[in-house]
């Protein structure tokens, strides 16, 4: 059964993706998602964007800046993934490498000696060399760098 399209004005729309904005930092490929949902000419989805940015309910770094940190300090993500997961959602490279700086070096460090110690203590029955890589390949998956990796247990 298809359901109906509730029609709303222009002003009602606008103010659901300003609540959109306001319950979290989101990013203009979000918002531009989120705008499929109405049935909007491509002016109005413009004027809207640019109302959007003018107020501040959406702001590009702040989106990265707190993307970066949920994912590293809540999700324990590692820079790569980050990376990928923020180019998938249309963001610079030159912006993202520009709030990598949200990430403290020693809370990064930090981290992977943590999930390093954690999952290696869980390998039970393996070789020494099969539990290293089993846990290098563990935190390569969570999208830290081999390099840093390798850095923290030489």
């Amino acid at each position: 059964m298809q359901m109906e399209k509730k029609s709303y004005t222009f002003e009602e729309i606008k103010q659901k993706l300003v609540n959109y904005c306001v319950y979290q930092d989101r990013c203009h490929a979000e918002v531009e998602q989120k705008m499929r949902e109405f049935l909007l000419i491509d002016e109005a989805k413009e004027e809207i964007i640019l109302y959007l940015l003018k107020e501040n309910y959406l702001n590009e770094e702040r989106f990265t800046r707190s993307y970066i940190r949920g994912k590293f300090y809540i999700k324990h993500w590692g820079k790569t993934k980050i990376k990928m997961n923020l180019k998938q959602k249309q963001i610079s490279e030159r912006l993202i490498n520009s709030c990598f700086d949200e990430i403290d070096d020693s809370d990064y460090e930090n981290t992977i000696r943590k999930i390093f110690e954690g999952y290696y203590s869980k390998q039970i029955g393996l070789k020494e060399y099969q539990k290293k890589t089993k846990t290098i390949k563990h935190l390569m998956s969570k999208g830290f760098e081999y390099e840093k990796i390798i850095d923290i247990f030489e």
